[in-house]
């Protein structure tokens, strides 16, 4: 017989660092497009993994020189590469135990939902009535909460006790029956410093309008989020002033022009990295200010000798360029 025990050591022989399960019950209320049950009527639990993000893997953004490792080790690896692998081999242990399992890993781009969760128009339509749209979309930071993990913070960032906001998730959809775990009751890891409100580039995170929902009976609350902020920060830009004639940074996003932000020091936004491996803020406020934040305050399992902040932050002039547009220009295209 399948057990939890034998799913949580099987999981972490693959490379995950944290597991928790959730049972299906705990998804009573969820909102149909965001309901795992409506891909798998006949699912008992949800296995969730953390996999953590390498704090050397956001050194050269800290240091504001190498920036390609957190996007592609720290973000596109471990969601397209690393996850992926561990999620599928966890589904072939289950199934050479009779029972089916959905390898979902941490993220579906065909979604039938947008960042804030309404339907995209024209995008698909359920396959009968009473059904779900394709695609579903678990929220992987719910699931995070319901298999016990951990909490949401401020930032609607997951949060481990372990890794504090440093990790990715990936889960695993079955239809086994295994034990869960309990919802996270431990120390409050998030003590409202609003670091993430402060030191968000794109001031993405309002510091009085909040979100609540309630998650298996607990009721959960996170900063609103301006998705569309978030994402042009995310890239290094920012919003062009109108009113001056400001050098394009990449190419217009919700129909405004953008521009470099201090936080970027690229001419031009660098070329994606693994699909959407971009992450040129390196969670200033979300990641960086809040992990500041929890190792400071002592609170994490995950221990290191040095401070991570070891030099005053850098920002960006961009005022003066120094590079002629004709140069610019070359550079670009070498």
């Amino acid at each position: 017989m399948l057990t939890a025990e034998m799913v949580k050591k099987e999981a972490k022989a693959l490379g995950a660092d944290l597991v928790g399960i959730a049972s299906m019950d705990r998804y009573e209320g969820a909102p149909l497009q965001m309901d795992p049950r409506q891909i798998m009527p006949e699912a008992r639990s949800l296995i969730v993994m953390a996999f953590r993000v390498m704090r050397g893997s956001l050194r050269g953004i800290e240091e504001g020189t190498f920036f390609s490792n957190y996007s592609a080790m720290g973000y596109g690896g471990l969601t397209y590469l690393y996850m992926p692998l561990v999620v599928i081999n966890l589904c072939r242990f289950i199934e050479d135990h009779g029972k089916e399992a959905i390898p979902i890993g941490h993220q579906s781009d065909w979604r039938a939902i947008d960042g804030n969760g309404f339907l995209r128009e024209g995008y698909s339509r359920p396959v009968e009535p009473g059904r779900a749209a394709p695609d579903v979309m678990i929220h992987l930071r719910i699931a995070g909460f319901l298999a016990g993990l951990g909490e949401i913070g401020y930032s609607k960032v997951f949060l481990t006790p372990q890794f504090g906001p440093r990790q990715r998730l990936g889960v695993v959809l079955t239809e086994a029956e295994l034990e869960p775990d309990p919802i996270y009751n431990g120390p409050k890891l998030c003590n409202r410093c609003m670091a993430c409100v402060r030191e968000c580039p794109g001031k993405a995170i309002s510091a009085t309008k909040t979100v609540k929902v309630t998650l298996a009976g607990h009721e959960v609350e996170w900063g609103e989020l301006d998705t569309a902020a978030c994402d042009i920060a995310f890239r290094g830009g920012q919003v062009a002033d109108p009113d001056h004639d400001s050098p394009e940074y990449m190419e217009s996003l919700y129909g405004k022009k953008i521009t470099r932000s201090p936080i970027t020091p690229f001419y031009r936004k660098p070329r994606n990295l693994y699909n959407t491996g971009q992450a040129i803020c390196g969670g200033r406020g979300c990641l960086r200010a809040c992990m500041i934040n929890l190792e400071k305050r002592d609170v994490l399992g995950n221990k290191f000798d040095q401070p991570f902040r070891r030099r005053k932050p850098w920002k960006m002039d961009w005022s003066d360029t120094g590079v002629s547009p004709e140069s610019q220009a070359k550079g670009e295209a070498d």
